[in-house]
């Protein structure tokens, strides 16, 4: 009835309201769903990669002076001979082998200390002071990931170095 009186009058009347529907809902709710967890899964990796980074690195930094100490002050005796690598060789398959479940890499490389006792010739003869820089290097996962052709892997490599300096002369002794 009154819609009757408000059109004979010149009157608009607004239509009744619509009530959505529960599957309009859950539709939305699907839409929100496929937006937001791809993001949350990028962020559980980036987040799964940090941790064992983390967990990788703090192990490094106390194994490494260990066996640069054990390895590095007393090489194996082929300075004489000319082969010496500093250690290097034993020092980089201790790590190796003490970083074991890691998934990691490492490098290892010395350089003797330059300018301490190079000014006398009887001091150059007792040998410098050595730096080990060992490097470990870590791959994110999936590092090989590849769909349809397309790679999905991290294309970074995360580094860390610990550099450690000994006297060769005095066993045991950090400088």
């Amino acid at each position: 009835m009154m819609k009757k009186r408000a059109m004979r009058k010149g009157m608009l009347v607004a239509p009744a309201p619509v009530r959505i529907g529960l599957s309009e809902e859950a539709a939305q709710a699907t839409v929100e769903m496929v937006v937001v967890v791809p993001v949350l899964l990028v962020l559980a990796l980036i987040v799964f990669n940090l941790m064992r980074f983390a967990a990788a690195t703090a192990r490094f930094d106390r194994v490494a002076p260990d066996i640069v100490i054990a390895h590095g002050v007393s090489t194996s005796g082929a300075e004489g001979a000319g082969l010496d690598d500093g250690g290097m060789g034993s020092i980089q398959s201790e790590l190796e082998r003490a970083m074991e479940g890691h998934d990691v890499e490492i490098d290892v490389s010395y350089a003797d200390a330059e300018g301490e006792g190079a000014g006398t010739a009887a001091l150059s003869l007792a040998g410098a002071l050595r730096t080990y820089s060992c490097t470990m290097m870590y791959r994110p996962w999936p590092s090989g990931l590849s769909i349809a052709g397309v790679s999905m892997g991290a294309p970074a490599t995360l580094e860390h170095v610990r550099e450690v300096t000994v006297d060769p002369w005095r066993p045991g002794v950090l400088v």
